[in-house]
């Protein structure tokens, strides 16, 4: 983050990211007939990119920390379900391997932001 301007969290790489895997599990989960399932793994997709999303919009260092854990525990609940999935045979090998790769990453990714956050005694800054 240092160095580099930021103009909304859309420029922050966890969000990124957390966008990237929702919509490949959209994707990948496309055909499943389990409506249910498929509607839970999906919302824990979702909720990585919402949580980052709304944390930093709430202009507090430790609102934004709040949302960055429940982004990170997001991560956890959707790798459980990933490996649900998997052993449904709801998705192959390949594509578990690589989403729960992902995951891992972006969880990992979010902690070591989390603590960059909590590093700063200002409000990590909006420029506009």
């Amino acid at each position: 983050m240092e160095g580099k301007e930021m103009n909304g969290f859309e420029d922050l790489q966890i969000w990124k990211d957390g966008i990237h895997l929702t919509v490949e599990t959209y994707s990948v989960l496309s055909s499943c007939k389990d409506y249910g399932f498929k509607d839970q793994i999906q919302r824990a997709a979702v909720s990585i990119p919402s949580n980052i999303s709304e944390g930093y919009e709430r202009h507090t260092n430790k609102e934004f920390i709040n949302f960055l854990y429940i982004a990170k525990g997001s991560c956890g609940e959707y790798r459980t379900q990933l490996k649900i999935a998997y052993l449904l045979k709801y998705i192959n090998s390949n594509h578990f391997t690589n989403l729960n790769l992902f995951a891992k990453t972006l969880s990992s990714k979010i902690y070591t932001f989390i603590k960059y956050v909590e590093s700063k005694k200002k409000k990590v800054e909006v420029i506009k």
